[in-house]
């Protein structure tokens, strides 16, 4: 099931109707197979195919928007529970959960403006569509024979496992893949 975003009200449906959208798509795989430089050479195609697409990355490393003794850090340590950075060229929201639980992957797609697509990265555990990205060099097994919710995977060599393979070093063609699917996804 994927988690619907109404694009007027960037809020998470709780239980998407069978005709809503599926914006959402997880990119997962082991550690260094290569989600980051996929997701990075797949944004400028989605973009020049006129899409707005958002990207949520799942960390466990404790996160860094400024070092230490510049503006916010100093704010986050004297006790701000989020601190919005601006400029004219941007702007990110830092929120320091102290005791807090992390928020679930649907709080997070709450918070980001509308797009056409947001690609996930982790959050391999939540009910979402996604890619596995898998290269047996390596030495690493794929999580497809654990995971639900697979559409295809992408390596950079054959791999036998019943589902559509992409190549990962042809990222053109998994962006049309993913525009595919979109695409069959309204219909």
């Amino acid at each position: 099931m994927a988690i619907g975003i109404d694009p007027g009200t960037a809020t998470p449906d709780p239980a998407p109707a069978a005709t809503a959208l599926p914006r959402v798509l997880g990119i997962v795989g082991r550690s260094g197979s290569g989600k980051t430089t996929l997701i990075e050479a797949m944004l400028p195609l989605f973009a020049a195919r006129g899409l707005r697409v958002n990207v949520v990355k799942h960390s466990h490393h404790q996160l860094m928007l400024e070092p230490p003794g510049k503006d916010s850090a100093r704010f986050r340590a004297a006790g701000a529970q989020e601190v919005l950075v601006a400029s004219p060229h941007g702007f990110a929201l830092y929120r320091d959960l102290r005791d807090e639980p992390e928020p679930d992957l649907g709080a997070q797609l709450a918070r980001l403006a509308p797009a056409d697509l947001t690609l996930v990265e982790g959050f391999r555990q939540d009910p979402i569509p996604r890619l596995e990205v898998h290269r047996p060099a390596a030495g690493m097994p794929p999580l497809y024979p654990e995971l639900s919710g697979l559409l295809a995977l992408v390596s950079d060599q054959p791999v036998a496992c019943g589902l559509p393979r992409l190549d990962l070093n042809q990222p053109a063609a998994v962006v049309a893949f993913i525009v595919d699917w979109l695409n069959h996804a309204q219909s």
